[in-house]
């Protein structure tokens, strides 16, 4: 309904009654802040081209995302989003922090992440999560204690990288790619994310059969449409 990873689709996220969290994608500028977007390029949600961390936060803050209505949205920083979902957070709201770098290992990010969710003191609400597996080693040696969740298309792949020892508890597979038996997922909590449209697209008005994907042993899924199962 709103443009991904703007205020404003966080912002109407977290008026829906019964959500259990929110994710969100991150990377970094080239001066070394923390943004959230999604691609790697801003050329797909913007009218601008280029790789983000070939910009400055100053001028990635020039970019604009249309919101519709003569409405425009821009990217936004982790301290903006925070500072929009901390009171929701601090009671039991999840938020899912994606690193994006499987395609560009940003230097530096799982520092300064871990440093930034700290110093705000909701380390208890976040859940990090990465296509990456060092990503999250790195993650567990600066702090023990996180939550890391292992990315990948199929749950198979998910659970040979969690063995080998990333430290991931939760995998997130795609939706379409449980290929083992439940028997395996027991223990884990699985997190199943999906396609579907996006902004400016249309929903689509359809619903998932949300115990069939149960049954297979998925325990949570992210959704670009909660409100239809929600409210």
């Amino acid at each position: 309904m709103y443009p991904e990873n703007t205020l404003l689709a966080f912002e109407k996220a977290i008026e829906i009654q019964g959500l259990t969290g929110i994710e969100l994608d991150v990377q970094l500028t080239k001066d070394g802040e923390l943004v959230v977007i999604h691609d790697e390029r801003v050329d797909r949600t913007t009218k601008s081209i280029g790789y983000v961390r070939d910009y400055t936060l100053k001028e990635l803050k020039k970019l604009d995302i249309y919101a519709g209505e003569n409405k425009i949205q821009h990217i936004p920083t982790m301290k903006e989003v925070v500072d929009l979902m901390e009171p929701n957070l601090k009671l039991g709201m999840k938020l899912n922090i994606e690193l994006k770098n499987s395609i560009y290992p940003y230097h530096s990010m799982e520092e300064k992440i871990i440093e930034f969710v700290h110093k705000r003191g909701i380390e208890n609400f976040v859940v990090y999560s990465t296509f990456y597996a060092k990503s999250l080693e790195k993650l567990k040696e600066l702090d023990s204690q996180a939550e890391l969740a292992i990315l990948d298309s199929k749950v198979s792949d998910c659970l040979y990288k969690l063995r080998g020892g990333c430290g991931a508890v939760a995998v997130h597979p795609f939706l379409y790619g449980i290929d083992v038996l439940l028997e395996e997922l027991k223990g884990y909590r699985v997190r199943a994310w999906m396609g579907g449209h996006l902004y400016p697209e249309k929903p689509t008005g359809t619903r998932l059969d949300l115990g069939k994907l149960e049954n297979q042993g998925i325990t949570d899924i992210f959704l670009n449409e909660p409100e239809r199962y929600l409210i």
